[in-house]
């Protein structure tokens, strides 16, 4: 029976019923030596709804087999997941598979999409990438599965190795989950078991920004902002404080930045509410370098110093969350190196196993790792841990995709990629006269729509213009990330010139479409 797990593929098929929703239909199938060497399942051996019907049957309880893997998720139409099915046992001939190719992507039904979000800002070295693939493969004939109860496994101390290299300031020691969730709420359990240890329980408080998100996990959710995510599971957990963000292009404040009367405000609040709610109680500040669900929310480059000094001051950890950031994004391998400012702990995820299998990591400061030793009768060390966390595959996958952004300095590419697309939206900006901002690093840019740049007024919010445009945008076989009022590019680290071009194109077609329409 070990062998059962040896290798498995995945396939997820698209329906979208004509004015109704759109449902996806996954499939696992497993290959293994229970299987007769000529055994092959094709399209017809399963019903549409997944279950088998003729053919050959396993040799071994179908239910059992695939784990009852089917499963159905409604989902809005505008959203298209595809996997490579390419190595599938179940396929649909070569019209029906799905092909990645760099920052390319094809629809079961045939159709070329450019990925212009790179999954969700996932898939960093691009889809199909060799060298990710043969590294899993590699480590699958090694060590599939360690138990992180009784010890770790060599390939992770490896991958922990190589993030404290790359790691700026002394951010030295990882502790590996498999979410971009989970790790977020692994820091905010190291901000108060630290103060814990080290004589101050009564610091539990997390302070974060009201359009933030960090995560579905009932702490990552409360540390969360976003109104349309956290309403429908209130009440959340307590202990959560919010600030405001900084947007200064719509500043809540009513000031505007350079000017002399903005004095970074979004900043130094925090350090009136850390007074207000007793410095005492305050264990952390959570934010992300650049917002993500409020925008792109790009702050002034002083802002974070700000913070920096506000939480040193106040026996407070600055915790980044880089789980979009991190990995190169913004041009640098962490935002914390983009803006210059090393945090306490910082959260990275998505990107740093190029999506092949899931991997996050908290990068803690040495010195605050340093509390969790001692003698275990008073000190229990870090209490916190998931069954697949330094799992060998994802840390083989993330050790070769680190190889990939440091070898082939894709880093320096989403530098340059980032400023052509940029120079793109100014370009789009100029010739329709509804962009009113754009903002963003590297390779992690929007525009935001306004009726009228010069007032900052926006369209009306339903038909919603940001949305119309991505849609549209869709029809043209472009995937990106589109709001009532923003869209959001987030390519591949390996995207080219040509590709950055392509997607341009096809924006500017799709905004000048939708404007024929109003």
């Amino acid at each position: 029976m070990s062998s059962i797990s040896s290798r498995y593929s995945c396939e997820i098929r698209l329906s979208v019923r004509e004015g109704g929703s759109t449902t996806l239909w996954l499939c696992l199938v497993f290959h293994s030596r229970l299987f007769p060497r000529d055994f092959r399942i094709n399209s017809k051996h399963l019903s549409p709804k997944g279950r088998w019907q003729n053919g050959p049957k396993p040799p071994c309880s179908w239910p059992r087999l695939m784990g009852c893997t089917t499963g159905t998720w409604m989902v809005r139409k505008s959203i298209f997941v595809v996997f490579d099915a390419s190595r599938a046992a179940h396929t649909r001939g070569d019209a029906g598979r799905s092909e990645h190719r760099t920052s390319h992507t094809r629809h079961t039904t045939g159709k070329h999409y450019w990925d212009a979000l790179s999954g969700i800002y996932t898939t960093s070295v691009g889809h199909n990438n060799e060298r990710v693939k043969q590294a899993i493969r590699g480590q699958l004939e090694v060590l599939h599965f360690s138990p992180p109860m009784h010890g770790t496994n060599p390939i992770a101390v490896r991958l922990a190795d190589i993030i404290k290299q790359i790691s700026p300031g002394d951010l030295a020691v990882s502790k590996f989950e498999c979410s971009g969730s989970e790790v977020t709420e692994a820091a905010i359990k190291f901000a108060r078991q630290y103060h814990r240890l080290t004589g101050n329980p009564g610091k539990y408080k997390i302070i974060s920004r009201y359009q933030s998100w960090h995560g579905s996990t009932m702490a990552s959710l409360s540390a969360s902002g976003l109104k349309s995510r956290k309403t429908v599971n209130e009440p959340l957990a307590a202990g959560f404080v919010k600030v405001f963000p900084p947007t200064c292009y719509r500043c809540p404040f009513g000031k505007e930045y350079r000017n002399a009367t903005c004095g970074v405000t979004c900043a130094t609040i925090t350090d009136d509410v850390i007074a207000m709610e007793d410095p005492a109680t305050v264990a952390a500040v959570l934010v992300e370098p650049i917002g993500h669900t409020g925008g792109i929310i790009d702050p002034p480059q002083e802002y974070l110093r700000v913070l920096r000094e506000i939480c040193t001051r106040n026996n407070i950890l600055l915790i980044f969350d880089e789980v979009i950031t991190g990995i190169g994004r913004t041009g640098h391998m962490f935002a914390a190196d983009t803006f210059g400012v090393v945090p306490d702990v910082i959260c990275t995820g998505k990107g740093l196993s190029g999506g092949y299998i899931p991997i996050s990591a908290m990068i803690a400061s040495q010195r605050f790792a340093d509390a969790f030793w001692g003698d275990p009768a008073t000190n229990p060390g870090f209490v916190e841990g998931h069954t697949f966390e330094g799992s060998p595959l994802a840390a083989a996958a993330a050790v070769a995709v680190l190889q990939e952004v440091c070898e082939r300095d894709l880093c320096g590419n989403a530098r340059a990629m980032g400023a052509r697309l940029r120079k793109g939206f100014e370009n789009i900006a100029r010739k329709h006269g509804v962009v009113g901002d754009i903002r963003g690093k590297g390779l992690f840019l929007a525009m935001e729509f306004v009726r009228d740049p010069a007032t900052k007024t926006r369209f009306p919010d339903n038909p919603a213009f940001g949305t119309m445009v991505g849609r549209r945008a869709l029809q043209h076989g472009l995937l990106c990330r589109f709001d009532p009022h923003w869209i959001a590019f987030g390519p591949a680290l390996t995207v080219t010139a040509e590709e950055i071009d392509a997607m341009v194109g096809i924006l500017d077609t799709a905004i000048g479409e939708t404007l024929a329409t109003l």
